[in-house]
């Protein structure tokens, strides 16, 4: 074991944890200026997230409240982060950490906890397996400010920039699709459709630069390849906010396309997405289960986020080790 002492911060979305705290998370949500940015948006950036989450708060409220009031995520991520200190204790002395992007544990206090233990080195790993600087991006970002703040220099930081290739990653991925499958009883494999449904993102981030489309696209391939199944497949994304092009095609327009090919049996996998919340519990499995049942849909199955998926565990501690062993 290296005596180095290793400091593993997972970095997240975070999400409301009561119903009184949506419009303050959206608040610091349209506030990012990784997700909010036009000309002059420093300017007036404030004033609009007030005025978004203000607007959005109580439809967003009410999602929430019909999965139980709040969100999973924290809860689900600091499981994430016992099962990777678990996995990392017996081969090098790390301590890991969750912070949240928009909600508590926020990245400020956590940069200061890291200050305060005094590690020799820190190892940065966003939990989206995809980058994007609208997620990972976003958060690295706030933690190099926090740093800033607060003085952090001297530290050695390595970061894992994205995880969609590890093969532990892949491994888990399909394991739990080949579970959900066994619910399609008496259905040929060419009838079940495979729909990967991934967060959007808007186009003016891809033009510029942003790989997240690709790695979505090399994260599908992949795991269809290790599967080895025959079901036809998609591509699809989510949850676009506002009025600027994002990528296509959406969610909802693939149910409604496929419905009205006469397909009955979907499975939509949430791949951009390593714990369950408000996008996959709500968005996909009661909005998107609701539309489908509309159009003649008679099974529509979702697979959970990986959560605290062995292979998932296995694929961050490699990533965390593989950086931890580099000069």
């Amino acid at each position: 074991m290296s005596s180095r002492r290793i400091a593993v911060v997972l970095f997240q979305l975070g999400g409301p944890d009561s119903l009184e705290a949506v419009q303050p998370f959206l608040f610091n949500l349209f506030m990012d200026p990784d997700i909010i940015d036009f000309p002059l948006a420093r300017l007036i950036r404030k004033p609009l997230a007030r005025f978004i989450s203000s607007r959005r708060s109580k439809e967003v409220a009410r999602n929430y409240a019909q999965i139980g009031g709040k969100s999973p995520i924290l809860e689900l991520t600091n499981a994430q982060a016992a099962a990777l200190q678990t996995s990392l204790r017996s081969r090098t002395d790390s301590t890991v950490f969750v912070a949240m992007r928009y909600w508590d544990p926020l990245t400020s206090l956590v940069v200061e906890k890291v200050k305060a233990g005094g590690f020799d080195e820190i190892v940065l790993l966003p939990l989206y397996p995809q980058y994007s600087i609208t997620t990972s991006g976003s958060s690295i970002n706030e933690w190099n400010r926090q740093c800033a703040r607060v003085g952090l220099r001297g530290v050695r930081q390595k970061i894992v920039d994205h995880f969609y290739g590890n093969p532990n990653y892949v491994d888990a991925v399909v394991d739990k699709i080949s579970k959900e499958l066994t619910k399609f009883s008496g259905v040929e494999p060419e009838e079940i459709h495979l729909v990967f449904s991934a967060h959007g993102v808007p186009l003016s981030i891809l033009e510029r630069g942003d790989p997240y489309q690709r790695q979505m696209e090399e994260t599908v391939q992949s795991v269809m390849a290790r599967g080895k199944w025959w079901h036809p497949h998609i591509l699809c994304y989510q949850s676009k906010v506002g009025p600027a092009k994002w990528l296509q095609p959406s969610l909802n327009e693939t149910v409604e396309r496929l419905a009205s090919k006469g397909v009955r049996h979907l499975l939509v996998i949430p791949i951009a997405f390593v714990t369950d919340h408000i996008e996959t519990l709500h968005e996909i499995n009661i909005e998107a289960r609701h539309k489908a049942e509309s159009l003649g849909i008679t099974q529509f199955e979702m697979m959970n986020g990986l959560n605290d998926h062995p292979k998932l565990i296995e694929a961050l501690a490699d990533e965390v080790l593989n950086l931890a062993q580099e000069e």
